[in-house]
């Protein structure tokens, strides 16, 4: 999705972004192990999501730079409220769900444990989001979790859950030193 975001928009510019890497207040939260919780605001059509997509493209170069065996973790997801599919808290967790999971397969371990109470399809219908939940939330709270940045774009986006998710993620970063 972040892909065709950028290609449907014109197209990355690296200096419509860089200058927020630069910012205080981004590199407060880059650097402080306090600041754990970063927000990006602005009226519509202002260039958030571009905006996001380059500090996610920085981040995964420098994550990797820094990284070498990988131990810190980029998981983003981009919302939109013209596609049912990615408009919604369960999406998110899905997406930062699957992106995590990918990066340090182990924690697959937590989506098992749903698939072990013998649920055909345990992230799907009215339980859906108790059950995302609490495997986003064991996962965060998973003593080899490594360190963690979470970016999600248009919140104000995600039309179903929105007041869940935003205090899943308060609560989240609040009780897991590791994850931004």
């Amino acid at each position: 999705d972040k892909k065709r975001i950028e290609e449907t928009k014109g197209g990355l510019l690296a200096d419509s972004y860089r200058w927020v890497l630069k910012h205080s207040d981004f590199q407060q939260w880059l650097d402080d192990k306090q600041s754990r919780l970063l927000w990006i605001k602005g009226d519509p059509g202002k260039g958030k999501t571009m905006l996001l997509c380059g500090i996610v493209n920085e981040m995964s170069r420098l994550t990797k730079l820094r990284d070498r065996e990988a131990t810190t973790l980029l998981s983003y997801f981009f919302c939109q409220a013209t596609d049912k599919r990615i408009n919604n808290a369960a999406a998110v967790l899905r997406g930062l769900i699957y992106q995590l999971i990918d990066q340090q397969p182990s924690l697959v371990s937590h989506v098992r444990k749903k698939y072990d109470h013998g649920i055909e399809r345990p992230f799907e219908g009215v339980n859906g989001w108790v059950a995302l939940s609490t495997v986003f939330e064991n996962i965060l709270q998973d003593p080899s979790l490594k360190s963690t940045y979470l970016i999600v774009d248009a919140l104000d986006e995600c039309e179903t859950h929105l007041p869940q998710l935003l205090k899943l993620v308060v609560e989240s970063i609040s009780t897991s030193p590791r994850v931004k």
